[in-house]
């Protein structure tokens, strides 16, 4: 039995699913039109953006505070200005304020206007990826997977610091990201480490990466900070019914 109920693409009327349109008055034939639509698909496909986080927009990020909603003014006021920009962002703050949401916001809309090569890496999926190229049995190759990291025009990198900060996690992180620095590619990341902790004994973003990698996203990023209650707990709980 055949399960699949998904709906065949629709053939595009121009082309006829040839993606080489003629036309009629000269009976030339070029590119068609859909091919730009085709193509941003894929990109998007390949941006590898989690099924979970696949419809978030400026549209739908709901800001409930002042500082929510100057983050996404500033995330619009970059993507005004892309590529014309020299620097990424850094978006910090507590769980479920927005920040992956926005991040993921940008990568959409730098893709889907400019055709720019985008990828989402979660920062201990992406570490993880990387330990497990060293085993030869592993089906991962770790130099393909610095390459998508390398030539992305933009990095969504989430989760910064949420790895346990061993030398080997800062030594690849390092690497990454001096890389990426060096050839001036833009890097968007998220955290929810600040500079300043509010309470006293928790980590800051320095604890988490190292005082040398903090001190290059300083030159790398703007910071953007977030600040809320946990959207995840007080609205999405609130949602759930049997």
């Amino acid at each position: 039995m055949n399960l699949d109920t998904s709906s065949p693409r629709e053939v595009c009327p121009h082309c006829l699913g040839s993606e080489w349109e003629r036309n009629q008055e000269t009976g030339s034939v070029r590119r068609c039109r859909c091919g730009k639509a085709h193509r941003i698909e894929r990109l998007l496909d390949a941006a590898k953006i989690p099924k979970r986080y696949v419809d978030c927009d400026l549209e739908s990020y709901k800001p409930n505070n002042p500082s929510q909603q100057k983050a996404k003014s500033d995330v619009t006021k970059f993507l005004d200005k892309y590529p014309l920009v020299e620097y990424g962002l850094l978006l910090v703050g507590p769980c479920g304020v927005g920040k992956t949401h926005l991040a993921v916001a940008l990568l959409k809309r730098v893709i889907s206007e400019t055709g720019d090569r985008g990828l989402f890496y979660d920062f201990s999926e992406l570490l993880r990826e990387i330990q497990s190229s060293w085993d030869p049995v592993s089906q991962a190759s770790q130099i393909e997977i610095l390459r998508r990291v390398e030539e992305a025009d933009v990095l969504v990198l989430d989760e910064l610091g949420a790895k346990k900060p061993t030398d080997w996690v800062r030594d690849a992180m390092s690497g990454i990201i001096n890389g990426r620095y060096s050839d001036r590619k833009l890097t968007i990341f998220t955290s929810n480490y600040l500079d300043n902790p509010a309470r006293q004994g928790e980590e800051s973003l320095t604890d988490r990466i190292g005082a040398r990698l903090r001190s290059r996203l300083y030159e790398m990023c703007k910071v953007i900070e977030i600040q809320g209650e946990d959207f995840r707990r007080f609205v999405k709980q609130a949602n759930y019914r049997f």
